[in-house]
């Protein structure tokens, strides 16, 4: 845990954002980051996304089984589903949205709309309807040597 703060203090003094993560597998850092967003303009440069990607190119896959993430703050949603896809075992933290909050970011805004339908919500969605629109997914249950993820 203490790694994944001083990653995150590196963070606000090199353009990134408050936040630090780090994965470790059989008592090894496999994957650290802090976070990205502004160095990179990517918006998805979040510390946990970018450990979870460094950590599955470090150990050549997507599945992070028998891993825990250490992270210096209360993960927000799209990195916690993020977790979910990469099998993470254990999640650690340190700060919570609150204090994150305090700072100025809103996941919150994120946690409450993930619970709204999808004409409730601020961004606009819309559902669309198009012939073959589910011939991927046909084509995914036919694929014999497909990669369950």
């Amino acid at each position: 845990m203490e790694r994944a703060v001083e990653l995150a203090k590196e963070g606000v003094n090199s353009c990134g954002g408050p936040f630090g993560a780090v994965i470790v597998k059989d008592g090894k850092i496999i994957g650290e980051a802090y976070n990205e967003v502004t160095k990179t303009k990517d918006p998805t440069a979040h510390a946990e996304v970018l450990a979870i990607k460094r950590a599955c190119k470090k150990l050549e896959t997507f599945d992070l089984t028998g891993c825990d993430l250490y992270s210096s703050c209360e993960p927000c949603p799209m990195c916690l589903a993020a977790m979910y896809w990469a099998r993470i075992n254990k999640l650690y933290y340190s700060s919570t949205r609150e204090d994150a909050k305090k700072a100025g970011f809103k996941d919150s805004i994120i946690y409450n709309e993930v619970m709204l339908r999808n004409e409730e919500r601020q961004l606009v969605t819309v559902k669309m309807k198009i012939k073959g629109s589910n011939e991927p997914f046909d084509l995914w249950i036919k694929k014999k040597d497909k990669i369950c993820y």
